[in-house]
């Protein structure tokens, strides 16, 4: 999660939303980092998680990427939860819940519905308070401009 959050000041640093995400192997080898791109790229699904995928199936040469761990800093949203299940990722790590739209557990909880073909493990919480910390920083800043 220390490395999601380094991805997260490096999108604080280009004025995009702070979240950041790393893939592991089952082996802890770090196969992609990144951080959220949606203002640099003009592109709404330009968030961390679906980059650090997209780099993943590249240097994987496979879309699916069974046996890997995803952090993030923030709970995923319902497209980067469906994205996950399509790459068959095995567990999702994040920092901090979004109650707005996070989609593993706070708003849905796609991870565990069995009417999909793929279901992963959620772990939550892990470094919660720098990851919330630092989006609320983020926001505070923004609404005071």
């Amino acid at each position: 999660m220390t490395l999601a959050l380094k991805e997260a000041e490096k999108a604080l640093q280009e004025d995009e939303v702070p979240i950041g995400a790393v893939l592991v192997s089952s082996g802890g080898e770090v196969i992609a980092a990144d951080h959220n791109r949606t203002r640099q790229l003009n592109d709404p699904t330009a968030h961390a998680e679906i980059q650090v995928l997209r780099k993943a199936a590249r240097v994987l040469n496979n879309f699916r990427l069974p046996g890997t761990i995803l952090f993030v800093t923030i709970e995923p949203c319902l497209m980067c939860a469906g994205a996950m299940i399509q790459a068959r990722v095995d567990q999702v790590v994040f920092g901090t819940a979004d109650p707005k739209a996070g989609a593993l557990g706070s708003l849905y909880d796609v991870s565990k519905d069995e009417r999909l073909n793929h279901r992963f493990e959620v772990v939550s919480g892990i470094l919660e308070t720098e990851c919330g910390d630092l989006l609320q920083n983020f926001f505070k800043v923004k609404r005071d401009k």
